[in-house]
This record gives structure tokens, C-alpha cells and sequence, in this order.
């Protein structure tokens, strides 16, 4: 698999105009099959399928169904006019190209259950998270924890797909999300208050500094990948 994972490759470089990467990039959907086929941490397989019709990525065994979305998990906050304000264009999108390496995709449940919003949606759409994945990681490290946070019913309406990897840990490993977490507790950048305001920077030095961790963790997750790739 070594030789089929780039590292450096921008997902929107093979995206029809127009067309949202996390559903138009071949290459990214190709990488994500790659990649997450592999053992849980039960040792069961999880082979996932791109022949289904309406699903972008899709595993069915005894496990269950689950069918999966790739979601871009980085926020470069570039439309928020006050992030535009403060921060020069060419900076804001050196970082965005980072995002839309390897290290900045995940996979989610992608179908809607009782017509409430996926876990891509709500993370987007909830204003104490904002997109942010450091964030997003900590709400499922509460899941796993019995705790809750703001994403507590999201993640409890696809629970089974989170059982599948046992706990918090097994979740993090099967991700390669290692360098987002210390022992056990998530890496969180700032700002950040225990989910009590927004998470959006609101000063050049709190972008940078968010924009200085999120790079870090993109850059090491992706150097983790290429390692797996090349002994797959």
C-alpha cells in the first residue's frame, strides 16, 4: 500500500469545481478504502465496500451495516469574515492545503437515523464546537466515558459504530489519532473553556496558535499513516 498513500496530496486537486472533496475526490474515497480496511480491535475485519449504490464508503458482516462518510475534519475558518480580517489570505490557505492532506480526513456514519443530523452536521453546525476536531475528539472521548458533552446525542444515535472499536483508546489507534491525545486526555487547543463559548480564535495570536497545533497534529498523523501504509 506504500506507494498508493501520498501523504502530500490535496483532495481538491482531483475535485470536480464546484464539488465538495469529502464526495468528489476519487482519490480521497480511494485512500479512505485503503486505509480503514484493516482489523478492529475485536480482530474482526472491517472491509469496506465503494459498490454500493447511495453510500460513499460501506462494510457489512455480523458486525452490523454501517455506511460511512468522509468528512474534512480540519477548519481553517477562512469564510468567517473576522478570521479574514485579522489573518492575510495566503497564510489562511497554506494551512487550508494542510487540511486537505490525508492527516486532516476522517470517516463517520453517513446515514441519517430518524431524519436528526450525522455526526459531520452536527459538529459543523453545534456553535461550541465549530468544526473544531480537537473538540470533536474530546466529545467522543466523553461518549466512551459515559459523560456528556455537546455532541452526547449525535454520538449516542451511532453508538454501534463507536463499539466497534471498543473504547476510547482502540478508537484513537484504529484512527492513528495518537498525537491528538496525552495518556488519556485530548490534545485541546485554544481557545477552549470546558464548551462554554465559542471556540472560533478571536485574535492573530489565537488563530496562529490553534493553527500552529492543528498543523502539528496534521503533520504527524500523516508521517503515522505513511508508516502504516508501508507495512500494510
Amino acid at each position: 500500500m506504500k506507494d498508493e498513500i501520498d501523504i502530500t496530496f490535496d483532495f481538491r486537486a482531483d475535485t470536480p469545481e464546484g464539488r465538495d472533496p469529502d464526495a468528489a475526490s476519487p482519490t480521497l474515497r480511494r485512500y479512505h478504502k485503503l486505509l480503514w480496511s484493516k482489523p478492529l480491535p475485536g480482530g474482526a475485519i472491517f472491509e469496506l465496500s465503494d459498490s454500493k449504490a447511495g453510500c460513499y464508503l460501506y462494510h457489512e458482516s455480523d458486525l452490523g451495516k454501517f455506511s460511512l462518510a468522509s468528512d474534512t475534519v480540519i477548519p481553517s475558518f477562512r469564510k468567517i469574515p473576522e478570521i479574514r480580517s485579522l489573518v492575510p489570505e495566503n497564510e489562511i490557505e497554506v494551512f487550508n492545503k494542510i487540511g486537505y492532506t490525508i492527516g486532516g480526513m476522517m470517516l463517520f456514519p453517513g446515514n441519517k437515523i430518524h431524519r436528526k443530523m450525522t455526526i459531520n452536521g452536527a459538529r459543523g453546525f453545534h456553535p461550541l464546537i465549530k468544526d473544531r476536531f480537537d473538540l470533536t475528539l474530546e466529545c467522543i472521548r466523553r461518549h466512551y466515558a459515559g459523560e456528556e458533552s455537546p455532541l452526547s446525542d449525535p454520538l449516542q444515535r451511532y453508538s454501534d459504530f463507536f463499539a466497534l472499536f471498543a473504547d476510547f483508546d482502540g478508537y484513537v489507534e484504529f484512527f492513528l489519532l495518537q498525537d491528538l491525545v496525552v495518556g488519556s486526555e485530548v490534545k485541546l487547543s485554544k481557545p477552549y473553556d470546558n464548551f462554554r463559548s465559542s471556540p472560533v480564535p478571536k485574535t492573530v495570536k489565537e488563530y496562529r496558535d490553534y493553527r500552529d497545533d492543528t498543523v502539528e497534529f496534521i503533520n504527524s498523523r500523516n508521517r503515522r499513516i505513511r508508516l502504516a501504509a508501508a507495512a500494510a
